[in-house]
Formats: structure tokens, sequence, C-alpha cells
């Protein structure tokens, strides 16, 4: 099984469309507010229609698919909050809140300080090692960058590039013999221990590029996708992702995390244009990203879902909005229980009205109070992943916090 772990992404396009919260999310919204007619109709069973922004076709479709699920207002909380909590002095509250630096940590860590040394997708394979028993590939993989996400106690996170297989150009030399001898050589520097912990870690990862440059190279040769990925940051990221899990099967890679991430979402102006760009580009390179694992038949073992710091305010600062706390996320894949938005969404009504016996806001700005925890959020996932519930208390050390251990959105 894989988990794909798309972050930093932010969609808060969410709108509902019946006829009172509507007009109160277009009060609230000023000149941001999105017309009736651009947004793209999803209905919840329970919740009814909303609309989600128009740059998410391909999102629509597949939550109208069942294949896609929405989970409202999440955000790093210490335990259950309400609105009279902020002004207690001695509530406990998440480090730094509002501060992107701060709250990327934070949701890598799954901590609600920004002191963790580890990721909750890291710590959730430590728990899950047997899977991977037979298997020296790498089991957590960042793109572009490394990311704290992957990172375990025993779990070692690995950064790879889009489209760089390895490849030591130094080695293309001529005649073979010479290159062989040189390539031999090597190896042998990469194993031979030195007596120095610094040079021995420099070339431990050297010789893991080694093992996976031909590997990288055979997967990005052979690899056939029933729909091309879009060249965008986001789809070249989530494209090398999908070759490498076509490399599963033949070796024997049971549980793998990984992690991409696109910016640009600190949207305090332009936002009207720069959100549609990258919220296209989200929705597409998602769309390519399922229909690989659809074709496949692996749609089941593979889930992707969205991060972010945090989501943005209700209420405009001129063309942009400002820092927020609760946001909105996708979780797509075969086990995902779609065509639902889970969580409670705030209410659009309790902004106009706003007071502190409404609990779906922290202040007149419309920033949104978080009513579901990361945690919540990664437990669910880590649960589905493999993790028991007596393992899900030593990556989510919060989580006994929380009277709901399991938000619903996976089977």
């Amino acid at each position: 099984m894989c988990s794909c772990l798309v972050g930093t992404t932010v969609i808060t396009s969410s709108v509902p469309l019946t006829g009172p919260q509507y007009s109160a999310y277009q009060s609230a919204r000023g000149a941001l507010a999105l017309p009736q007619a651009q947004l793209l109709g999803i209905t919840d069973p329970s919740l009814g229609a909303f609309g989600l922004h128009y740059a998410l076709p391909e999102l629509q479709a597949l939550f109208n698919r069942g294949k896609l699920a929405i989970l409202a207002n999440v955000g790093v909380l210490v335990q259950p909050t309400a609105y009279q909590d902020l002004a207690d002095p001695s509530f406990s509250l998440p480090t730094n809140l509002r501060s992107h630096a701060d709250q990327i940590v934070l949701m890598q860590t799954g901590y609600p300080n920004a002191s963790g040394s580890s990721g909750w997708g890291g710590r959730t394979l430590d728990q899950l090692q047997t899977y991977n028993a037979n298997t020296s590939f790498p089991i957590a993989i960042a793109m572009n960058s490394p990311a704290i996400y992957c990172v375990g106690s025993l779990t070692q996170g690995v950064s790879l590039q889009p489209g760089n297989a390895l490849v030591q150009d130094a080695f293309g030399i001529y005649p073979p013999a010479a290159a062989q001898a040189r390539a031999t050589a090597q190896q042998q520097i990469v194993t031979a221990s030195s007596g120095n912990a610094l040079i021995d870690a420099a070339n431990k990862v050297m010789a893991s590029a080694l093992t996976l440059s031909p590997l990288l190279q055979s997967a990005a040769g052979s690899t056939v996708f029933p729909q091309p990925f879009p060249a965008t940051e986001i789809g070249d990221q989530l494209q090398e992702i999908a070759h490498i899990i076509s490399l599963n099967s033949q070796l024997s890679v049971g549980r793998q995390v990984f992690f991409c991430s696109l910016g640009g979402f600190d949207t305090h102006g332009g936002q009207a244009y720069q959100q549609w760009d990258l919220l296209q580009q989200v929705s597409k390179a998602l769309d390519a990203f399922f229909a690989a694992m659809s074709a496949w038949g692996i749609e089941n073992q593979v889930t992707a879902f969205t991060l972010s710091d945090f989501g943005r305010t209700l209420q405009p600062s001129g063309a942009g909005s400002d820092h927020g706390w609760g946001n909105h996320h996708v979780i797509l894949g075969g086990a995902v229980l779609g065509g639902k938005i889970y969580g409670r969404f705030p209410v659009m009504t309790n902004y106009n009205n706003f007071n502190a016996s409404a609990d779906d806001y922290a202040d007149n700005r419309g920033v949104m109070l978080p009513s579901t925890s990361l945690v919540q959020y990664g437990a669910t996932l880590a649960k589905w992943f493999g993790a028991t519930d007596a393992q899900l208390n030593g990556i989510f050390p919060q989580l006994a916090n929380f009277a709901a251990r399991d938000v619903g959105f996976m089977a």
C-alpha cells in the first residue's frame, strides 16, 4: 500500500449554495466572492448543495464518482477548542498560530509545537516495519527537498527530484572497460568503513543512489500512463511518484509514503488569478495521478490527500486575504468513501452574526476555528494504512484528547 501526500496546497473554495448561506458568504467575501454561475456543483447527502472553485472540474468529477471526499475545517489543535477558550491565557493552543514557518512544521510533525524532530508519515512507517521487511528500497520519499513528514525514529526520509534518475555523467567514459573500472572502484569506496561517522553517512547516501539509479531509469523508460500528466511543478512530482509506485510489486514494498508540495497560496493580493492558476494545476495533476492508479488496478491501495499550514480569512484584504487557521482538505483514492463532506462545515450566517456563542470562527475577520484536529485527520489515514489503535497513540500523542479517533472518510 502507498500513501501519497500532496503537501502545502490550500483548498479553500468550497461554498454552500443554499440561499441564506450563499448570501452570507457573498456578503462576507466581498470582491473575492465567486458568482454562483462559476461554481461547480457538488451535493453532500446530508449538508446539501455546495460549489467548488471553477478551477477544479476534475476534482468535481471525482467527487461525483465517489472517489474524492472533502474534510471541512481542519487545523492543528492541542485539544477541542471553543471560541471562549481563546481568551483564557491558561488554555493550551498550538505554537505560533498563523506563522507559515511554524505551522508548516506542525502539520508535518503532527505535534502542536515546533519542537518535533519526526513526521507522522515517518512515525507511521516506524510502526509498520514488518510490511517492508523484504525490501531495501526507500519507503519515505519527498520530492524536490527533504520533508520532516517522511522522517521517523527508524525510517529515513529520502529526497528525489522529478526526472532525475541519479545518473552519473562521469561514468560515460570510453572505453567501456574504463567506465566499469571506475564504477567498481566507487562501489568499493562507498561500502568500506572509513572510521569517520560523517564520511560513512555520506557514503551510505551515495551507495543508495547507486542502487536507485538503474531502477529509476527503468521506471522512467517503461511506465505507460493512461493520460498525460500536466507539465507543471505538481504534475511533474506526482508523475515521478507514479513512476516509483510502478516499481513496488517487483521491489516487495509493502507500505510507502510520499510528500510533494506546491507553494504560492499566500495570496495577500492578486488572489483571483493566483488561486485559479494553482488550483487548476492541483486538479489536473491529481486527476492524472488517480487515472494511473486506476488503470494499474491499484486505486484501492493508494490514497492521496492534501495538507497546508493554514487556510485564509473569509474577509478579504484588498485583492487578497490574510493568514487563517482552519482549512478544508481533499482525500482521493479507491478506498475513500467519497462524494461526501466530512467534519463540521462553518456556518456562513454565524460569521455575519459573529458572537462568542458560535464556534465556527476564531475572530471577526472570518478565521475558521478548526472543528477537526490534524491528529484526527492523520489517525484516520494511518488506521487505513495498517496502524492499530494502540499504535495511533504513539504516532499522535494528542489523539487521546479527542473523542473521535476516526473521522470516517476511509473504507
